[in-house]
């Protein structure tokens, strides 16, 4: 493992940990409403300074974490992560209690995640897409936290992406949470949420 790669982690871990954390709630809370999130994390590429924030911030040593092909092909991604978190790697999206999505064009259906069990809806997985853009009205968002409804512009975003959404929605309280990062900022899409293309 590189110099580099050890030296790319945050400046202040508590006070900067704590930051991407509360970013990633606060969007939980607001889905659609950009929250943002300022960080100086030099990851290696293609893992962009948001997504990269929110792995240091939410994984340890017990949140499996799986990366898409784009990120797995670089080894020096998954070695910052792990030097960082102290996250396992899998290469199994059902075992991961974190996933990090550089390409959404690519990614798997959100069916290919842990939902989590009747017993344990906790016990499900949550999707960082990196994005390169958060504005827009693409898509028009609705359900707990949101007064009304809200648009979001984010992109790319994957094919039959609303359709996805809507059978993850089905499945509340089970299923997958989502936060989109990128462009300074992170959005939450969580599982109790309704997204209507607009």
């Amino acid at each position: 493992m590189s110099l580099q790669t050890l030296a790319a982690g945050f400046h202040d871990p508590v006070f900067d940990s704590q930051a991407a954390f509360r970013a990633a709630m606060w969007a939980m809370a607001r889905p659609g409403l950009p929250a943002p999130l300022a960080t100086d994390l030099t990851p290696p590429a293609p893992l962009n300074r948001e997504a990269a924030a929110l792995v240091l911030a939410l994984c340890d040593f017990e949140t499996p974490l799986w990366l898409d092909a784009t990120l797995a092909g670089v080894p020096a991604v998954a070695d910052f992560l792990r030097f960082h978190t102290g996250a396992p790697i899998v290469s199994d999206p059902a075992l991961a209690r974190f996933a990090v999505i550089a390409d959404p064009l690519e990614m798997p259906e959100l069916s290919a995640f842990a939902a989590g069990t009747p017993e344990f809806p906790d016990a499900s997985a949550t999707l960082i897409l990196q994005v390169a853009t958060l504005t827009g009205e693409g898509l028009w968002l609705e359900g707990p936290g949101i007064q009304g409804m809200i648009g979001l512009g984010a992109a790319p975003l994957p094919d039959h992406f609303t359709s996805q959404l809507a059978a993850n929605r089905r499945l509340f309280p089970l299923g997958v949470d989502l936060l989109l990062a990128g462009a300074g900022a992170v959005v939450g899409l969580p599982r109790s949420v309704t997204v209507r293309e607009g």
